[in-house]
């Protein structure tokens, strides 16, 4: 199982692999490089792989300082397909992925990492 060791601005340690960039997490799979379509401003096109996954629970870190938007649309999308949508700082957002995860509930998490 996936589980979040350390984050810090930029940086996130993974089950012992250190990564540099924004990434997707499932307890079963990582999603590195992940990348959007605007930078800051988060796109249901830029979810594609967590949409062919279905989880419950999709936890969005948007930032060390939570600068990266996302859109009520998109989180109403999110929700009428079936998949409870929670948006945090990436450091809540880690700590809420790893009570999920440990509770082997149906969750994935995309983070940013920077701003």
């Amino acid at each position: 199982m996936n589980i979040i060791e350390e984050y810090d601005f930029g940086r996130i340690k993974v089950s012992g692999k250190t990564y540099y960039r924004d990434l997707i997490i499932f307890p079963d799979k990582i999603i590195p490089d992940w990348w959007r379509r605007e930078g800051h401003n988060l796109c249901i096109e830029d979810l594609q792989k967590v949409l062919e996954r279905k989880p419950d629970i999709l936890i969005i870190g948007n930032g060390y300082s939570g600068i990266m938007r996302v859109p009520n649309n998109v989180i109403k999308e999110l929700e009428s397909m079936g998949i409870k949508v929670i948006v945090l700082k990436t450091q809540e957002a880690v700590n809420e992925y790893n009570n999920l995860a440990k509770q082997n509930k149906k969750v994935a998490a995309a983070l940013h990492l920077t701003c």
